[in-house]
């Protein structure tokens, strides 16, 4: 079976490897262009273009699919099936009608919850017990083709989204491998998505980042794992910019004070007041430095009880 393979961040890295190292013949690689990035704005190749040129894969890199050329470019390769993993262009009807198999999507998600761009932020955040991954036959629609396969994956009260990002690359590397396997021996069957339990994992907005201290612990602590390891929660004291890199809800009862109160400073760490409960801060950055333990930041920060953070 000759493949296309379509991606462009880290998440599609662990799928890539995984079909190149198999007996699949993988003629191509498409991935986003270079971008700038960094204090420096340097150009900036994808991990997966890095990977593909590590392989010794041809790697195109078109601005559109729609432009008639590169789609009569990836025609010539006489590929059977493209593999979509977080490629981040819409393909164009020419494209998904092409492909004998069709194109097939890796989704961070048991379809239909969490439909759209941010499914495994937006799973931690609303406190998903489980979340999964899905193969999906890609049509026009938002995220709303018939599924071949998925597999679960449990969400631990612990979890962020670095650990979780890990957990799914690597289910989904051996899901596309087993729904490969099947479409080529003609045992992959598809099956339409329920309508019922639809959700759209909107793309995370800067302002969701900054903490609401009048939400629950449970809330405050899913917002810390979710954004974590970017772009990272962040709160504000006085005018000191502080992000939270880790925390977790504390076991005590909270009385008469104000959400984003620190009621306590002691043992490493800081234990803060929301609208349910308490939080216990444990790794904070201040602007200009690095993320830190909250003990080693208490020994260069005047911190102390009854202090809001906004």
């Amino acid at each position: 079976m000759r493949i296309i393979f379509a991606g462009t961040p880290a998440f599609s890295l662990k799928p890539l490897e995984a079909i190149v190292n198999s007996n699949f013949d993988v003629v191509m690689v498409i991935t986003q262009p270079d971008r700038k990035s960094g204090r420096g704005q340097k150009l900036s190749a994808s991990p997966v273009k890095i990977r593909a040129n590590q392989f010794g894969i041809e790697v195109f890199q078109p601005e559109s699919l729609s432009d008639l050329d590169t789609q009569k470019y990836l025609f010539s390769k006489n590929a059977d099936v493209m593999v979509v993993v977080a490629y981040g262009q819409l393909l164009p009807s020419p494209i998904l009608a092409h492909f004998k198999y069709g194109c097939l999507n890796i989704h961070a998600s048991l379809l239909p919850r969490w439909r759209g761009a941010a499914p495994i932020h937006r799973a931690i955040m609303s406190g998903d017990a489980t979340t999964g991954v899905t193969i999906m036959q890609m049509e026009e629609g938002l995220d709303t083709g018939p599924i071949l396969c998925e597999q679960p994956v449990a969400i631990s009260s612990v979890d962020n989204l670095g650990v979780l990002h890990d957990k799914l690359s690597i289910a989904g590397s051996e899901l596309i491998l087993r729904s490969l396997e099947a479409l080529s021996e003609g045992n992959l069957r598809s099956r339409a998505q329920p309508l019922e339990g639809v959700t759209y994992a909107k793309k995370i907005q800067k302002s969701e980042a900054q903490i609401n201290w009048r939400k629950s612990n449970l809330d405050v602590d899913r917002l810390v794992r979710a954004l974590n390891p970017a772009p990272g929660a962040w709160t504000v004291t006085g005018r000191n910019k502080l992000k939270i890199w880790q925390t977790e809800p504390a076991n005590i009862k909270v009385l008469g004070k104000a959400p984003g109160e620190i009621i306590a400073v002691e043992n490493g760490m800081l234990t803060v007041a929301c609208g349910e409960g308490a939080i216990n801060v444990t790794v904070i950055q201040k602007e200009g430095s690095r993320a830190v333990p909250v003990a080693e930041f208490l020994r260069g920060a005047s911190i102390e009880r009854g202090l809001v953070f906004e």
